[in-house]
Formats: C-alpha cells, sequence, structure tokens
C-alpha cells in the first residue's frame, strides 16, 4: 500500500457553484471555505502530515476587482477569528508565493505563519498570489546570488517548497483538467485525480475514495517492477 504524506488540491469551482444556487460568485467561496475546514480535519484524521491548497494563483488578479476584494476580506475574517483554533489543533500554515496584498493581510499572514509555526499535526501550504512558473524562476535567481550550481537538488531546495515533500496526489475540483500554472516542478509524479464536483460539493467522503484508490494504484517511477 503507498504511503501518503502529501496532497495538493485546485479547488475549483466556487464562483459556478456561487451563481448556481445563490447567483453569486462570492457566496460560493464562502460555501467553498466550509469546504477547506471539512477537508483539513479530514488530514489529520487520515495522518496526512502536507496539505497544499491553490487558495490565488498569480493569475487571478485578472478578475473583478469586487472579487479580489472579496476574496481577501475573507481570508482575513478566516485567519483573524480561526488562528488560535487551528493553533490548538495542532496546524502549521505556510504560505507559498509573494506576500504583496494589503497591510493588514500581510501582518495576518505573516503573525499566522509565526503562531502556528511549531505546531507538528499537519502543515497547511496556502498557494497565495502563487504561480509556479515565478517559483522556478525565483529558485534559479536565488541559485545567482547563492553562487550554487544549477542542478536539480539545488533547484528543489530553494522553491518555495524547500523542504516539502513533493505531493503523491493532485486534486482538481470542478470538472476542469488542467494544472493551470501549480506546482509544475513538484507534481512530476503525483498521482492525479480530476473531480467533476464543484469545490464547495467535494466531501470527505470523496477524498477517502480517492485516498483508497490512491493507496492502491502501483507506482514505479519510471522504473519496471
Amino acid at each position: 500500500m503507498n504511503s501518503l504524506n502529501h496532497v495538493a488540491i485546485i479547488m475549483d469551482g466556487n464562483g459556478r457553484w456561487g451563481l448556481k444556487h445563490k447567483n453569486s460568485r462570492n457566496l460560493g467561496h464562502k460555501q467553498g471555505l466550509k469546504t477547506v475546514e471539512k477537508i483539513i480535519q479530514s488530514s489529520i484524521k487520515k495522518k496526512i502530515k502536507y496539505l497544499t491548497l491553490y487558495v490565488f494563483s498569480s493569475e487571478n488578479w485578472k478578475r473583478p476587482k469586487k472579487e479580489v476584494d472579496y476574496l481577501f476580506r475573507l481570508l482575513e475574517n478566516f485567519l483573524s477569528s480561526k488562528i488560535d483554533i487551528l493553533s490548538k489543533k495542532g496546524i502549521k500554515l505556510k504560505i507559498l508565493g509573494k506576500i504583496k496584498f494589503s497591510k493588514k493581510l500581510n501582518q495576518l499572514l505573516i503573525n499566522s505563519e509565526k503562531k502556528t509555526s511549531n505546531n507538528k499535526n499537519i502543515q497547511v501550504n496556502l498557494a497565495l498570489n502563487y504561480g509556479s512558473k515565478n517559483e522556478i524562476l525565483d529558485s534559479i535567481k536565488l541559485l545567482r546570488l547563492k553562487k550554487l550550481s544549477f542542478n536539480e537538488k539545488n533547484i528543489t531546495n530553494n522553491l518555495y517548497t524547500g523542504g516539502i515533500p513533493d505531493p503523491d496526489i493532485l486534486i482538481r475540483t470542478g470538472n476542469t483538467r488542467r494544472l493551470s500554472n501549480f506546482l509544475l516542478w513538484q507534481l512530476s509524479y503525483s498521482e492525479i485525480f480530476f473531480v467533476q464536483k464543484l469545490w464547495p460539493d467535494f466531501n470527505n467522503n470523496d477524498f477517502s475514495k480517492i485516498i483508497n484508490q490512491f493507496h492502491n494504484i502501483k507506482r514505479n517511477f519510471g522504473s519496471i517492477q
């Protein structure tokens, strides 16, 4: 049975869910946050050590300003009201991406990382203002700055995910089959599961089914076994 350490998720479909059920993309994002909390709890129970969530891509700035502003207010309210609870549950938060938001949100993100830095139950990586191509370029810039050799190991160690094992699983909801500039380097040998359900409809049973499928997949990593 395959061991499972790291699950990455592209949480697609919030806006479409909101339009379908409430005629509001914003309410879809609010509902999607409830799914995030459920999947974090489920991951802790399943003893998954790393969960990476694609929250806001570097391309999402192209969305309407009202929607972007709402997303950031939602995140601010979540961190302000839940960070103590998350910390008590042993959840460590790490931000992947460039922290370039409002002064208030920047400080909340930095403080949340510091407050939870010693927690051990699970590390939840929030990909915020994140783009994988930028991440790879930033890694190469660091190699030049540190005067390190250009090789696979050094690039890997200087990514935003340096020190974090590559995802075993990528899940994308929303019935869309693409990677959308997410963890392109790290997903080389991940098992990918595309799910028809929109993110707010994704539940613990769906999560468990994917994990059970993963446990039974034959993984050769390029060799013949």
